[in-house]
């Protein structure tokens, strides 16, 4: 059976790289699985998790936005951060949910709240996939 060679990067370097039969990504437009030999393509990501999946086993990673290049044979994701779900601190990730909520609900002139949306969304990302 074919399969896909993934690469996920970041700024401070790979993540993880690997073949897999299918990865799952929540794109800006929506969510959408890649196969082998699907059509070349470029998508900016969400905060979300990327699915890989190979036979019956799926690994899990959070990544906190960025773009996905497919090729037919490649797909590379280029991420402002991501962690494998083993890697993940979920009490950091609890504590930063509620500093995030905290900042919400602070009715503050001071308080950038699409900072705070944000910060929030990656939070709940990683307790997501954490788990």
């Amino acid at each position: 059976m074919k399969t896909l060679d993934v690469s996920v990067v970041t700024p401070s370097g790979p993540v993880l790289e690997g073949s897999f039969d299918m990865v799952v990504c929540k794109a800006e437009t929506g969510e959408i699985g890649i196969l082998p030999g699907h059509i070349p393509l470029v998508a900016p990501l969400q905060i979300s998790a990327v699915r890989l999946k190979n036979g019956n086993e799926t690994k899990k990673l959070a990544v906190n936005g960025g773009f996905m290049e497919v090729q037919p044979d490649k797909v590379t994701i280029l991420a402002q951060s991501a962690e494998k779900a083993t890697e993940i601190d979920v009490q950091r990730a609890k504590e930063a949910k509620e500093r995030a909520e905290s900042r919400l609900q602070a009715k503050q002139d001071t308080i950038d709240k699409t900072r705070a949306e944000l910060a929030l969304r990656r939070a709940v990302n990683r307790l997501d996939i954490g788990k």
